[in-house]
């Protein structure tokens, strides 16, 4: 659904025509297409987003949730995923206690098959069980990061690996989610030049 249906009709002028976003549910890859015939982002937006050749920007995995911005302007794809660019915030629930140690592997960063993971800011949020919730920053966007950096750190009482049990993207630079699950909207032209604007200098 698009959210700005259901609002006041907004003038034309006011609207990107570069940008959109959505809110991914857990459960749709992003993809154009599937093999297996499992459900994709495409699924959730008008059929012109895939005809008319509207791409992600970045990914977000199957399991994860979350804003996922969709451009068909290469120049606006590129200044968004090249790393050190963008700031994107998650908010990620974490199995074990993640403790002071763990937050401080994670900014100095850890080793993997995707070369060095790590994040720009790491706080905690709450704790529920044997379970942490976290609130994580990050300015490059390597394949599963987050998981990734997670999973190389061990639960201290057990020593198994912390696994990250929910993922939810929240932010991408200035552009913060405002969308109920699976809908989506064109940002505003004054959110695009925010946006934009406000990219870190390489």
């Amino acid at each position: 659904m698009n959210i700005l249906e259901s609002l006041p009709a907004l003038p034309n002028t006011q609207v990107s025509k570069e940008l959109l976003a959505l809110n991914k549910p857990k459960g749709y890859l992003v993809t154009q297409s599937d093999d297996l015939g499992r459900k994709t982002v495409y699924d959730l937006l008008p059929e012109w987003a895939f005809s008319d050749g509207w791409m992600p920007i970045g990914r977000l995995d199957l399991e994860s949730k979350g804003l996922l911005l969709f451009t068909t302007n290469s120049k606006i794809n590129h200044a968004l995923t090249t790393p050190k660019n963008c700031i994107k915030v998650y908010e990620i629930w974490v199995r074990g206690h993640v403790s002071n140690e763990h937050i401080e592997e994670t900014l100095n960063g850890v080793q993997s098959s995707q070369g060095l993971l790590k994040a720009l800011e790491v706080k905690k949020i709450s704790t529920g069980g044997a379970k942490t919730k976290l609130r994580v920053v990050i300015d490059e966007g390597k394949n599963r990061h987050i998981r990734r950096l997670f999973g190389a750190l061990k639960y201290s009482k057990f020593g198994t690996p912390l696994k990250v049990l929910e993922l939810n993207r929240i932010s991408i630079g200035s552009f913060t989610l405002d969308l109920k699950s699976a809908e989506w909207r064109y940002l505003l032209k004054e959110e695009e030049a925010r946006l934009m604007k406000n990219l870190q200098k390489t």
